[in-house]
């Protein structure tokens, strides 16, 4: 594809970039069969084909409307279209790009700017989200039911951990929602790799990656907070006493993962983030595959995320690992659609977020399986909103798989 970026972001890193990815696309269309906004909404400009080209303009300097900026606000970034496309196009980096151009250039509704300056603040403080959830538990009751299916309900939750004992030692990710709605998923798997011979441990402080606001298009804030998290780590990564930062949710994996590339202008963090980029794994790339094997647990549907299997291409070893745990995995259909999640996703777009979820949840549930696997907190919370089965994270079917063998 030719370009001629204006001279706005011509020569910048970000135009750069921009034009780099532009120049590999040739509308060949094979990303419109894997997009789920084409799949659901039949527009063009609502698949990657048409938001690249709403972005080439944009960034040539062509006007943009509210119009350009939904049809990029649409887009779930599940990147299966990367792993769909022929010519190795990185839409998920361009769009980021477009993202931020369009936004500067547009104006929002007063209710839509404050939904996203809501989140924004909201979300990654764990506290404040913590408080704001323990609140909608006790107001749940009385809520309409709408809302109400929105909210989870107070569950007992085992958040057991181990002290670290082994030699083998690796830090793990904390989040930002994940500790107030499942903190019985980082228990977990600090249970399943002590018993595997390795020490899991939390840092004091390490809380939100920075793809919540990086992804509102509030980039920079974004990256403070990626900084923020940096330092929270450093102490452990530069002692060398952690041999890898395991992350236990996909949606964040693929972020700090991306730390290197996101953070790679800034001169202060630069080598510190391709450093813990390279120390990154998701939780699934540290269990490692050849404990005894369980036989007989039931079945279980996985819903892969996108960030696994698209932003990570990570595919078939949470299934490996299920397997080995005992548990016969069903078929899905349609595996490498999104759910609909997509971190706020589900409550900036809900109307296309609720009708992708049902659409898999009809795929989860085709094979009978009494329970749903998934590998990321906001996919497990957006599921089980409106699933008739429970929604699990992975790795605690392993662990209770494991804790019943000993017992």
């Amino acid at each position: 594809m030719q370009t001629e970026l204006a001279d706005f972001i011509r020569g910048t890193p970000e135009g750069l970039e921009a034009d780099a990815i532009l120049r590999k696309c040739v509308h060949c269309g094979f990303c419109t069969a894997t997009c789920p906004t084409y799949q659901v909404l039949g527009d063009d400009l609502d698949s990657p084909r048409g938001r690249i080209y709403l972005i080439k303009r944009a960034l040539e300097g062509a006007a943009v409307s509210g119009r350009t900026r939904l049809h990029l606000d649409r887009c779930l970034t599940c990147r299966a279209c990367e792993t769909t496309c022929p010519s190795g196009v990185q839409y998920g980096r361009l769009v980021d790009i477009g993202r931020e151009v369009v936004e500067k250039r547009t104006w929002r509704s007063p209710w839509d700017w404050f939904k996203r300056s809501v989140l924004s603040f909201g979300l990654p403080r764990t506290s404040l989200f913590s408080a704001a959830l323990r609140t909608g538990q006790l107001l749940r009751p009385l809520l309409p039911r709408g809302l109400k299916k929105q909210i989870p309900e107070k569950t007992e939750q085992d958040a057991s951990w181990p002290p670290p004992r082994h030699a083998r030692r690796m830090l793990v990710l904390g989040g930002c929602v994940q500790p107030a709605l499942a903190p019985s998923i980082n228990a977990a798997a600090a249970r399943v790799l002590d018993r595997l011979g390795i020490s899991l441990m939390e840092a004091p402080g390490a809380g939100c990656c920075g793809g919540v606001r990086f992804h509102l298009n509030r980039h920079e804030a974004g990256r403070d907070d990626m900084r923020a998290l940096i330092d929270a780590w450093w102490p452990l990564v530069e002692a060398q006493r952690v041999e890898a930062i395991v992350v236990t949710a996909s949606g964040c994996g693929v972020t700090v993962k991306d730390y290197g590339h996101i953070l790679a202008h800034d001169p202060a963090y630069r080598d510190k983030a391709a450093r813990i980029s390279a120390l990154a794994r998701d939780l699934c790339e540290v269990v490692p595959a050849d404990f005894p094997q369980i036989r007989n647990h039931g079945q279980v549907a996985f819903q892969s995320p996108c960030t696994l299997q698209h932003g990570q291409q990570i595919r078939g070893r949470v299934e490996a690992l299920l397997s080995r745990a005992g548990y016969q995995n069903a078929p899905v259909r349609d595996a490498h659609l999104c759910c609909g999640s997509a971190g706020t996703y589900s409550i900036l777009q809900p109307e296309i977020s609720t009708e992708l979820r049902a659409r898999k949840l009809a795929a989860l549930q085709e094979g009978g399986a009494p329970c749903i696997a998934t590998a990321n907190i906001g996919c497990l919370a957006h599921l089980q909103a409106a699933s008739d089965v429970p929604v699990r994270h992975w790795i605690e079917l392993v662990a209770e798989a494991l804790e019943r063998r000993v017992a």
